[in-house]
């Protein structure tokens, strides 16, 4: 049967959406509870809605009983100090999965493509439901910074790099792509990140607000994008040396017990 999925995102995985008017929010952000939750750099989450309604960030799969990511539960004591926040995620008026905001501390390029992932979006997502996928609304005004989507993790030659001022709106097929930010400057990025269920009231959304499926990319030296490739390159190679010199002194101990 296959899953329902929007065919704005089907050409490169992503949409940009119209820039949103940050600056007539609060800084909701702020004010609301986060935890120590280690993602693509190093970061804290504070959660809008969870599994349970309770101020954690795990996958809704390591719950009893255990389900897909959706259906979250709102949390009371975040939303009523992130009422704006909040008003965002349910906008679409898709089904919502885990809604968090992310803090990330200043990540270099380099360390971005160490740390690209894929997400466990639709891990018992039962077939010919919707597919899920995230939307990340930038928070925080950071010109110089960029997010990084790759359809293949070690490979260059298909590499968007999507600008992330304040206001700038993507809606991203994670499970697809290979993401993380690389966030330039002082202060932490902010961004609101929230998982929805595709169907037609994703797709009027991102109608709604022009989802373009190619922007120009943040324009980097060809000096700065080997420098980032060779630097995942040696932390890639460092991983698995140490995976496997540990797998060696294991097989050793074993076999001398």
């Amino acid at each position: 049967m296959g899953y329902i999925k929007s065919a704005a995102l089907e050409e490169t995985g992503y949409v940009v959406l119209d820039r949103y008017n940050q600056e007539l929010d609060p800084k909701e952000w702020l004010e609301i509870e986060y935890v120590d939750w280690k993602s693509s750099g190093e970061t804290r989450f504070a959660p809008l809605a969870s599994a349970k309604g309770e101020i954690e960030v795990n996958g809704f799969w390591n719950h009893e009983p255990p389900r897909t990511d959706k259906d979250g539960v709102w949390i009371p004591s975040q939303v009523e100090k992130a009422p704006n926040l909040t008003r965002r995620a349910q906008e679409p008026g898709a089904n919502v999965g885990r809604c968090r905001v992310i803090e990330l501390q200043p990540t270099p390029y380099g360390e971005t493509l160490y740390n690209l992932h894929q997400d466990d979006n639709n891990r018992l997502n039962p077939d010919g439901t919707g597919w899920v996928v995230r939307g990340f609304f930038n928070l925080t005004d950071d010109k110089d910074s960029f997010f990084v989507l790759r359809e293949n993790r070690t490979d260059p030659s298909v590499e968007y790099r999507i600008a992330l001022p304040a206001g700038a709106q993507l809606i991203v097929d994670t499970q697809r792509l290979w993401h993380a930010a690389t966030h330039i400057g002082d202060e932490p990025r902010y961004c609101l990140i929230t998982s929805w269920e595709s169907g037609p009231e994703l797709d009027a959304y991102i109608e709604k607000y022009n989802g373009k499926s190619r922007v120009p990319n943040v324009e980097l030296s060809q000096e700065e994008l080997d420098a980032g490739q060779a630097e995942q390159e040696r932390r890639l190679a460092a991983r698995a040396a140490y995976y496997a010199a540990k797998g060696k002194a294991e097989a050793t101990a074993m076999s001398e017990a």
